[in-house]
């Protein structure tokens, strides 16, 4: 079937489709804040309740509790729906979630978090426009445009969608071995649109990720906080053996302290090292995106390695200590630094965990120190890699030649999703990742945005994308 009909529309209602947007992203559906946990619910209540006007049959599963902050939380409900259920059709899973990163105005935002704006450029911003609320609005502005042309939709859909994401995709995992065998039997195959271009000009297909390792050091010392004028030197502040243990982490040029850390590391290969000629990237489009020229390698090739084949170990801040504005002499009697290590395929989160605290116990020994230590690892998500010669990829590759008219760049890239190997070896089917947004979108920085025109064509891409999964024999 032409697809011409169906563009045509969706160019026509896009300030529909915007408006949607805006409606969703004032709801501050943060998953990290517990105070945050009704609008969570919320926002995943209003895409139940959208799905359903559609005419999808709808299930709302309680993924059950978690510890958050001390306190005892209901986590948000895993939004099951299904549309479609036509045995001669090819089922396509779709995932996405709802929950979104914090964000304060304070932060350094342009504009209003919780308020789509949009500038000159057609630039949408708001928390939660790319990641991930304009993808998982973009396939019900789909099934919509089909209904109001009167046009079937050429494929079963079945999707889930959750309110975890953000904050490790808690209690997933569990949902959906339970449901593999259950609401999911008759997949075909599985898309998700939850990452970004690897460039600002050119659509691509993305067949890896890399998985990642989050840890805290906890550093206790005395029963309270204390005046450093009249303790300084008399004690082992935790400050002072958290910011060495952290220095003992990694070094500034990216360098991994931690020993046996590249063990597992695949070998390059002639093969591999092949895929990362012509692809859409630039170190001056990257330095852009990022707001300096701050890279670590001077090469596009090198760059590109170091995001997807190599691990990360990135720092990520301290609780405990005297953050307010202004001059505190205060001593803490407990801090605890974060930081999180982004893996690549055959490294084993066990492994790395056990290492990683091997490594700082040991350093923490050299210390001296009459502080207490602990390290945790507080979650861990596995890298994933999928089959770019797939026929859902095929689809994909079809799909962005009929929307832009060129071929998409096949690229891994260096954020995690672990959802993404988990319904891969749950349901044993070929994961696609399909992006909407570009390169210099911002997700998880202020002024996170999504382009008018990456909105739009996302969502004709969407649809070629099944119309093309129909076509294939």
């Amino acid at each position: 079937m032409s697809t011409t009909k169906l563009f045509e529309y969706i160019d026509k209602h896009q300030n529909d489709y915007v408006a949607q947007l805006k409606e969703i992203v004032a709801i501050p559906s943060v998953s990290a804040d517990a105070s945050y946990r009704p609008e969570v619910n919320r926002m995943g209540e209003w895409f139940k309740a959208k799905l359903e006007k559609l005419g999808a049959s709808t299930k709302r599963v309680d993924p059950g509790k978690q510890l958050l902050n001390g306190q005892p939380l209901q986590l948000p409900p895993v939004i099951l729906a299904t549309y479609g259920n036509d045995p001669a059709k090819k089922t396509i899973l779709l995932y996405g979630h709802y929950d979104v990163q914090p964000a304060l105005i304070e932060d350094g935002w342009a504009t209003d978090p919780w308020v789509l704006t949009e500038d000159d450029s057609g630039r949408l911003f708001g928390r939660g426009s790319t990641d991930d609320k304009g993808p998982v609005l973009g396939w019900l502005c789909v099934i919509a445009a089909h209904q109001a042309l009167g046009l079937e939709v050429p494929v079963n859909l079945k999707f889930c969608l959750e309110g975890m994401e953000e904050s490790g995709s808690e209690g997933l995992e569990k949902v959906i071995l339970q449901e593999a065998n259950n609401y999911f039997k008759g997949t075909d195959a599985i898309c998700i649109s939850d990452n970004y271009w690897l460039g600002k000009s050119k659509p691509c297909l993305t067949y890896g990720l890399r998985g990642v390792s989050y840890f805290r050091i906890l550093i206790k010392g005395p029963g309270a906080d204390l005046h450093s004028g009249v303790h300084g030197g008399s004690i082992h502040e935790p400050m002072t053996d958290l910011i060495h243990l952290m220095s003992r982490l990694v070094l500034p040029d990216g360098t991994i302290l931690v020993p046996g850390i590249l063990d597992d590391v695949a070998p390059l290969t002639k093969e591999e090292e092949e895929t990362y000629k012509n692809l859409d990237f630039s170190l001056s489009d990257y330095h852009d995106s990022v707001g300096a020229a701050t890279t670590i390698h001077s090469s596009e090739k090198a760059t590109l390695m170091h995001r997807w084949r190599y691990p990360a170990l990135s720092l990520h801040g301290i609780e405990g200590a005297f953050s307010s504005p202004g001059a505190k002499t205060v001593i803490p009697s407990k801090v605890q630094g974060k930081f999180s290590i982004r893996t690549v395929p055959d490294q084993d989160p066990e492994r790395i965990t056990r290492i990683v605290t091997e490594h700082i116990e040991a350093e923490f020994r050299k210390l001296g120190s009459k502080n207490a230590c602990e390290v945790e690892c507080l979650h861990h998500g596995r890298s994933w890699k999928s089959s770019p010669d797939h026929w859902n990829y095929l689809a994909g590759a079809k799909a962005v030649k009929e929307v832009y008219g060129v071929d998409p760049d096949m690229t891994r890239e260096g954020g995690s999703i672990p959802v993404t190997l988990t319904f891969q070896d749950a349901l044993q089917k070929n994961v696609l990742l399909l992006p909407m947004g570009a390169c210099d979108d911002g997700a998880h920085s202020i002024n996170e945005k999504l382009d008018r025109k990456n909105f739009i064509q996302g969502i004709k891409l969407m649809g070629a994308y099944l119309h093309q999964v129909a076509e294939i024999k």
